[in-house]
């Protein structure tokens, strides 16, 4: 089951100082496996003004001591999405951004398949690159997804991270 959050947002290009055409943000939780080129196409602007698109394409990592035979992901629905959202509102606060895009598969994974797409669109590339790696930094810290990683040998949740909170701390202001 996929739901899709898309938000339009009224934007003023810090270039032309007029409003961009129809900035959105879309973010989607889906089982099926998704279209890099279909997100990247997402993300560019036929206008001209976007100068950058910077996006991060996750994979599933096989295990080294126990060869993975699958990871499953599970999520709470709805507040998983509303999480993902909040995470974008507040990279939009900080980076004149034009479109965002946030795809995370759930479901069963295996080895080497796509399990998140974080891509954004700006008229800069310093501020494309920096609000991808914020939104890919706050989702590994805060957003409800629970990864069980089944091996031949056991089945066990992936506890969060001290890299990823270490990682999102970064971006907190003293």
């Amino acid at each position: 089951m996929a739901v899709s959050v898309i938000k339009n947002h009224r934007f003023e290009s810090p270039v032309l100082n007029q409003p961009v055409a129809s900035p959105h943000t879309y973010i989607q939780v889906q089982e099926s496996v998704f279209d890099i080129a279909e997100e990247f196409e997402r993300l560019r602007d036929k206008n001209g003004q976007v100068g950058a698109v910077v996006f991060f394409t996750g994979l599933v990592r096989d295990l080294v001591a126990d060869p993975l035979q699958a990871m499953v992901l599970e999520h709470y629905p709805g507040m998983t999405e509303s999480c993902l959202a909040t995470i974008v509102d507040q990279a939009r606060q900080r980076w004149p951004l034009y479109h965002v895009s946030v795809v995370h598969r759930v479901g069963s994974l295996k080895p080497s398949e796509l399990i998140v797409y974080v891509g954004v669109s700006s008229a800069h590339r310093n501020d494309a690159f920096a609000a991808c790696e914020f939104i890919m930094d706050y989702l590994k810290k805060d957003a409800p997804f629970w990864k069980k990683e089944c091996s031949q040998t056991q089945q066990r949740w992936v506890e969060q991270k001290q890299s990823d909170i270490v990682a999102a701390k970064r971006w907190t202001k003293p």
